[in-house]
């Protein structure tokens, strides 16, 4: 009788987990908004927020780990809310879209992921749902 070991199937690795998890994605955001806050081509996608962006630099990555496949503590602590619903009381343009978009490419850059295929999908997409919220 023969016995054949079989190799076990590889385990699919969440885009969570691609990116780098919770500090990958921790830095991404802080990117983010250190370049909105510095950088004068973000000017009116800064106009747009409040003051102190303590909140934001808190809530987005929470957000992203959700929407990547990892822990949901974002969608549990604003059950019905997503990203189109959180933004429509801003009049955001196809301007303020593109600098969105912009300011995320760069930090999502600039946060150096090991994994690049992972890291380009992130900026595409992120970028698709920025231009997507246009209403101009």
């Amino acid at each position: 009788m023969s016995t054949q070991v079989q190799a076990a199937a590889p385990v699919a690795r969440t885009p969570y987990e691609r990116v780098g998890g919770s500090q990958a994605l921790r830095r991404i955001a802080e990117r983010f908004y250190d370049l909105m806050d510095t950088d004068p081509a973000f000017r009116a996608l800064r106009a747009m927020h409040a003051a102190d962006l303590a909140p934001m630099r808190e809530s987005l990555p929470a957000f992203l780990a959700g929407w990547c496949g990892g822990p949901r503590d974002w969608a549990q602590a604003n059950p019905g809310k997503c990203m189109m619903s959180m933004h429509k009381p801003f009049p955001i343009t196809r301007k303020t879209a593109q600098q969105w978009a912009d300011c995320m490419t760069r930090a999502i850059a600039d946060a150096d992921l090991r994994d690049h295929e992972i890291a380009d999908a992130l900026t595409d997409v992120l970028a698709r749902m920025a231009l997507s919220m246009a209403r101009d």
